[in-house]
């Protein structure tokens, strides 16, 4: 391991959970610059204040014909003389004459926002048939490449980072979205393989080595998951965020399942390592979005079972990554990514563990320097009330609690709990 990154220099990057909206949920891979702006528009003007900032364009922006989230196999994808990915013109207009994304990220961070776009792992399948040269060196596509292919996409070999050439690939990758202005790298296929066993270690190290070379702050997300517990350490040095589960989508099972992932990864939480829950699948979702089983819909998820994954995500601290449309977001929505004290306790609080669990109870504490908070969640499919020894265990003296949804002080004790519901409260 090189030096700069012994120092976890990339740590600094992410000292508070990244933020943002991604355009995956809503529009798959077929997202357009226009909409790309509108959303940035909206986030600057109505969530900025708040703390979201990333703007994050997911996979396929170099596929002019991208329509869903469903691939186009082998279709040819835009890209430049090094082997290298460059946005589809006519899907990002400001991307002509070779400026890539630097226009569009130029804007967004006239904006006071961030800029961020999604990889896949490795080097264009294009490039490696083309034998297309690789920047800095007299090999080509076809000498660093490894048949390590992504098993739902086709488009990219994986890199052999063992030769020095593999590594000047990727190397000119991050220098490339560093001069485009990236501030925020998702990378596919890598956090944990279907195929090979875990993840692709080698490759997510040339990544971090890459991105310490060119001295910008850019965040490193790696997708998809279950990461595995086992590598936390290997991730927590090398990367930012990680994901813990396979896509996430609006379904109760789905949200009862990330209890369990969350308790086993809390203790490798810490600032500039945040293990990733996944998107948030509230509001309007499914525009050109076929995965989940949704549709063009608003989400599935009852109003109870949305204030439990929000009280679930922040007191974990998880990244919150905003699935749905902004523009034409609702006001219930749009209420919880703006509820102030459950912000500041996402972004302040310093320990967080799963405190108690039975079938139909679970709770979690965490504690910041000023206030200990808890969430009470009641998972059972009937409304119940808070039971007495659990409301007396998490009391440290009589008396009223603060409620941080409904932003007022309550008594906990028979306090109603909607079914898949949550109490979220500062002591």
């Amino acid at each position: 391991m090189s030096p700069e990154i012994n120092q976890l220099n990339h740590l600094k990057f992410a000292p508070t959970p990244p933020m943002g909206w991604n355009s995956w949920d809503c529009y798959g891979a077929s997202v357009t610059e226009e909409e790309v702006r509108a959303h940035a528009h909206f986030m600057s003007q109505h969530l900025k204040k708040y703390g979201w900032e990333y703007v994050v364009v997911d996979i396929q922006w170099s596929e002019p014909q991208a329509t869903s989230s469903r691939y186009n196999a082998f279709y040819p994808l835009n890209m430049d003389e090094y082997s290298r990915l460059i946005p589809a013109e006519n899907r990002f207009p400001s991307a002509a004459n070779g400026v890539g994304f630097k226009a569009l990220a130029a804007d967004i961070h006239a904006l006071g926002l961030k800029f961020g776009i999604h990889i896949m792992r490795g080097i264009p399948r294009q490039a490696v048939h083309q034998n297309t040269p690789i920047k800095g060196t007299a090999k080509r596509a076809r000498d660093i490449a490894l048949n390590n292919i992504c098993p739902w996409n086709s488009d990219m070999y994986g890199v052999n980072v063992d030769l020095p050439e593999g590594q000047l690939y990727y190397d000119s990758l991050i220098e490339l979205y560093a001069e485009w202005g990236v501030d925020f790298i998702k990378v596919d296929d890598i956090a944990n393989s279907y195929l090979y066993g875990g993840p692709h270690r080698k490759e997510i190290s040339a990544l971090q080595k890459a991105i310490q070379k060119v001295g910008r702050p850019i965040v490193l997300s790696l997708s998809p998951g279950p990461a595995q517990v086992a590598a936390g350490s290997f991730l927590q040095e090398q990367a930012n965020m990680w994901r813990m589960t396979d896509d996430f989508w609006d379904h109760w099972a789905s949200l009862y399942v990330m209890f369990d992932r969350c308790k086993e990864w809390a203790p490798y939480v810490r600032p500039g390592n945040w293990p990733d829950c996944d998107m948030l699948p509230l509001g309007h979702l499914g525009l050109r979005a076929s995965d989940g089983g949704g549709g063009d819909n608003w989400t599935r998820f009852t109003k109870d079972e949305q204030y439990t994954l929000m009280s679930l995500w922040t007191i974990f601290q998880s990244p919150l990554m905003y699935g749905g449309t902004l523009p034409d977001i609702d006001p219930f929505t749009l209420s919880l990514l703006t509820n102030e004290e459950v912000l500041t306790m996402h972004r302040t609080i310093t320990y967080r563990r799963q405190y108690y669990r039975d079938e139909e109870w679970i709770v979690w504490r965490g504690t910041s320097p000023e206030r200990e908070y808890v969430a009470i969640f009641n998972v059972s499919a009937e409304e119940k009330n808070v039971p007495t020894f659990l409301a007396d265990s998490i009391l440290k003296k009589p008396g009223t609690v603060h409620s941080l949804w409904e932003k007022k002080d309550i008594q906990l004790k028979e306090k109603k709990v909607a079914p898949h519901g949550a109490l979220l409260i500062s002591l």
